[in-house]
């Protein structure tokens, strides 16, 4: 039996009929064609599907639809603007934080809550902010560096 939630995502309401165990993640994914959150481990362990909710950084996976009713969520695609690139997902581009890609819409949205409260983060505070978001490529000192040097007006 399918239950309709209300949700903002990036800035647009959507009213969605959507099974009891239906993954977060699954609806942006298979629903609403936002497939900039990727799913990864499936268990909440890598944070490939990290999503905004609410002004927190949440692992999509884990969040069934029907409990993001009235919630306001932001995807990876909801960074970009007009103007282009939200200045974090220019500074992975500049900094060459980014590899495969794979991890990066989660390290960008975990990275954007701590400035959003902390425009100006230590090594330890950054490592801390995208500790649950795992990355085989890069290491972790550029998506730092980059997560670092963004203007703190953002």
């Amino acid at each position: 039996m399918k239950q309709i939630i209300n949700l903002t995502i990036n800035d647009k309401k959507y009213e969605v009929a959507v099974d009891a165990n239906l993954t977060l993640l699954d609806l942006l994914r298979y629903q609403l064609g936002l497939t900039g959150a990727k799913k990864g481990c499936e268990l909440g362990d890598c944070g490939a599907c990290a999503v905004i909710m609410d002004g927190k950084p949440v692992n999509s996976c884990l969040v069934l639809a029907v409990s993001a009713n009235g919630k306001d969520i932001t995807t990876i695609e909801g960074l970009e603007d007009e103007n282009g690139l939200h200045p974090l997902q220019q500074s992975f581009v500049e900094k060459g934080a980014i590899q495969c890609g794979f991890c990066t819409s989660g390290m960008i949205l975990s990275g954007k809550t701590l400035l959003d409260k902390n425009p100006n983060p230590t090594d330890k505070e950054v490592r801390s902010a995208i500790s649950g978001n795992l990355c085989r490529c890069t290491g972790y000192q550029k998506i730092i560096e980059a997560v670092q040097s963004v203007d703190s007006d953002i």
